[in-house]
């Protein structure tokens, strides 16, 4: 089974590349990197919860584009918010992204890695 790097490197705003992959297709499945709300300019947008999960969402949208997939190939999702309060806001941007037959999810509250990042979504991806 070969195995397919999808997406270009990954940078952070100050220039240091990131040692990982956007996506790796093994087989049937795609394997995203967890997506954090970086925006065209490579910072994290502001905005808040709701901001950043749209944000999230739209870089996972730009890679499926790319893998030549779609939101319903999407069988689990894993999220990371950074306060339980935002939970509520957070399900109501994922809703209308997901808003036919949503994927299996886990969703939990941590740290994450760039103190301005508020949340962080993981997909793995099914298409035969």
């Amino acid at each position: 089974m070969a195995i397919e790097v999808i997406g270009s490197p990954v940078f952070l705003p100050n220039g240091t590349q990131v040692p990982l992959s956007k996506a790796m297709r093994a087989g049937d499945f795609v394997f995203f990197s967890g997506q954090l709300a970086f925006g065209a300019d490579g910072k994290i947008v502001d905005g808040g919860i709701v901001a950043q999960t749209q944000q999230c969402l739209d870089n996972i949208q730009a890679l499926l584009n790319e893998a030549g997939l779609s939101r319903k190939d999407i069988v689990k999702s894993t999220i990371w918010l950074t306060n339980t309060q935002d939970f509520p806001a957070f399900n109501k941007a994922y809703e209308r992204f997901f808003n036919e037959t949503p994927p299996t999810r886990s969703c939990v509250a941590s740290g994450l890695m760039l103190p301005e990042a508020i949340v962080e979504i993981e997909v793995i991806v099914y298409r035969s």
